[in-house]
């Protein structure tokens, strides 16, 4: 095999291939010594953290006040540098405003459904927000092509609307499964920067070998790439609830998870947004018991580990 000049690797993808190389792996420790880890974790700080919006009682479509955003914006703001949120409505919106005037870097997303009438605001809303200065990186949709809620070429005009209606410094792509950006490559090519989730839990993986499963579904995205800069929007481990497969969610799995997850990023140099900081209970409906316990927060919002 020749030299190319196109096969050269770009310097995210050298940390990443130094990274496997050179991990340090979190197998067999103490109890005690998993959690001095994961408290040096959090007192250092981690790059980003998926925000949790609901109470007990509380859903999707209720409106939530900024008091409640402020209060838990107001945990999590010792132990991050970014925060990531959903919607740019019904409460939503307040997440970037109490975000900034905290000090904290947003990642915005608005929320594409069936539902054309709320897609018009959370369009709407995005825009607006990012106008007003309190978007880092905007995301327009997160998941869609996986619910197939609407066709891809509609997906692709709301990316270039929002393109069009914000400054141009700020980032704008599209969140979706790893593979997502494999299989659309035009839509990859329309992002700023790539903004993919990774579960090895929902693949079913054993615990032992998640971590593994994780780099390969980051090496994919990595190549679809083709140079531009990957973000991990999403991935954790369940505390609590029913196995998938080989993946048993328990308190001890989800805890190593987390600091691998943590050390592993740091190692590679990329940045990534852990799901989720308040466990809630509203996502039992859709994803079973297990859907409640995602959290590095409770519901009562104490820390879990």
């Amino acid at each position: 095999m020749t030299y190319r000049k196109e096969h050269e690797l770009t310097k995210q993808q050298e940390q990443f291939l130094a990274s496997i190389q050179n991990l340090d792996f979190v197998p067999e420790v103490s109890s005690e010594e998993l959690h001095d880890l994961f408290n040096s974790i959090m007192k250092k700080g981690i790059h980003g953290i998926c925000f949790s919006m609901y109470e007990d009682g509380q859903e999707p479509g209720d409106n939530i006040t900024e008091e409640q955003v402020r209060r838990r914006l107001t945990i999590l703001k010792p132990h991050v540098k970014w925060v990531r949120s959903f919607s740019c409505i019904e409460g939503n919106e307040f997440v970037p405003k109490v975000a900034k005037e905290l000090g904290i870097k947003t990642l915005v997303g608005a929320w594409i459904s069936d539902d054309k009438e709320k897609n018009r605001q959370e369009l709407d809303a995005l825009i607006d927000l990012s106008n007003k200065g309190l978007v880092d990186i905007a995301a327009v949709g997160n998941e869609v092509l996986y619910r197939n809620d609407i066709p891809l070429e509609e997906l692709k005009e709301h990316l270039l609307e929002v393109k069009s209606s914000i400054p141009s410094n700020i980032p704008v792509s599209y969140v979706d499964a790893y593979y997502e950006f494999t299989v659309h490559p035009d839509l990859t090519e329309m992002c700023d920067v790539i903004l993919t989730n990774c579960y090895p839990f929902w693949e079913s993986c054993h615990h032992d070998y998640s971590l593994t499963h994780m780099q390969q579904m980051y090496g994919q995205v990595l190549s679809a790439a083709k140079g531009k800069k990957v973000i991990i929007t999403e991935t954790g481990w369940p505390s609590k609830g029913e196995n998938l497969g080989a993946a048993k969610p328990s308190y001890e799995n989800a805890l190593k998870y987390f600091i691998n997850t943590q050390l592993w990023c740091e190692k590679a140099g990329i940045e990534s947004f852990y799901f989720s900081s308040f466990d809630e209970s509203w996502k039992v409906g859709d994803e079973g018991i297990v859907g409640a316990y995602w959290g590095i927060w409770d519901k009562h919002e104490k820390i879990k580990y």
